[in-house]
């Protein structure tokens, strides 16, 4: 996996911390340049739930509050109800740049996990066995559920994909990641969204204009990174 990740091409990514009145704003100034995702529901969004890993001393965390350069997190999610079609991502950073690494799983293998049962089936991805090998050597276990409602549109030029984020909650409750209803808490003050662009080589400057970046503070703001605060499950 690691000879992989040498060939793969990082993409770039900027986060704003934004009102309602905001994104509004910018979903009206960008609908006639963008294309919406065709993954969202007829309502142009759609629900993402995320289960992140860590280990037993919380080096994620630490790693991202230290701005250390070329970290790595593991993840499982769904979207919407479609809890029978689950995805296993390895979230890369080196450099300030990104990289995902996926493959799908089953939800039963899913439970297995949850249960402290994880087996690796024959002919497994390789980022799989990158989990199960941390896993087994690093202890590393599900920490906490992220959910959100997301409002995403792409655009050819730089090969952009910009998201609109409302609603994120985190619950420490791991065993719960399959559940219709999830008891989770708010990590965003209120009235307050997250936007995330991101993009190959080129954000295209009619783009960055359009929505009025400049008048916007970018941020560090990491889900994982601020739900383990919130759900305050160890000390910090």
């Amino acid at each position: 996996m690691r000879e992989a990740m040498e060939q793969i091409k990082y993409r770039n990514e900027l986060k704003y911390l934004c009102s309602e009145q905001q994104l509004r704003l910018m979903e009206m100034r960008i609908k006639h340049l963008c294309r919406p995702d065709p993954h969202a529901g007829a309502d142009g969004c759609y629900t993402v739930r995320s289960l992140y890993f860590d280990d037993n001393w919380n080096s994620c965390y630490y790693d991202n509050e230290n701005g250390v350069d070329h970290r790595e997190k593991f993840r499982i999610r769904f979207y919407d109800d479609r809890n029978d079609m689950v995805t296993l991502e390895c979230k890369e950073k080196r450099h300030g740049k990104n990289h995902k690494y996926a493959c799908s799983m089953g939800r039963e293998q899913c439970e297995e996990i949850l249960r402290g049962q994880f087996q690796v089936p024959e002919n497994a991805s390789p980022v799989l066995n990158r989990l199960f090998l941390k896993y087994r050597t690093q202890c590393y276990r599900p920490k906490v559920i992220v959910e959100y409602e997301r409002t995403p549109y792409l655009c050819r030029v730089g090969n952009v994909r910009i998201t609109f984020d409302r609603n994120i909650a985190a619950s420490s409750h791991v065993w719960d990641f399959f559940s219709p209803r999830l008891a989770a808490r708010p990590m965003m003050p209120e009235g307050m969204q997250l936007l995330e662009i991101k993009y190959d080589e080129l954000f295209p400057e009619y783009l960055y204009h359009e929505m009025q970046l400049a008048r916007l503070q970018l941020t560090s703001y990491s889900k994982y990174y601020m739900a383990r605060r919130f759900t305050a499950d160890f000390c910090i």
